[in-house]
């Protein structure tokens, strides 16, 4: 049907990348918010 049927295929595919990258550029995703962790210093752990 067409002569070059690898050549039709990457075209598709480099379409449907592209089409991907919009929709995540156009809608992101929600970034939850997490805490921030702090580590405590060791000398607070020590026995006296």
């Amino acid at each position: 049907m067409f002569r070059r049927p690898i050549l039709l295929l990457a075209t598709i595919l480099l379409g449907l990348v592209a089409a991907g990258l919009l929709a995540v550029g156009a809608f992101p995703p929600a970034v939850s918010p997490a805490p921030v962790e702090r580590v405590m210093p060791n000398d607070r752990f020590q026995t006296r």
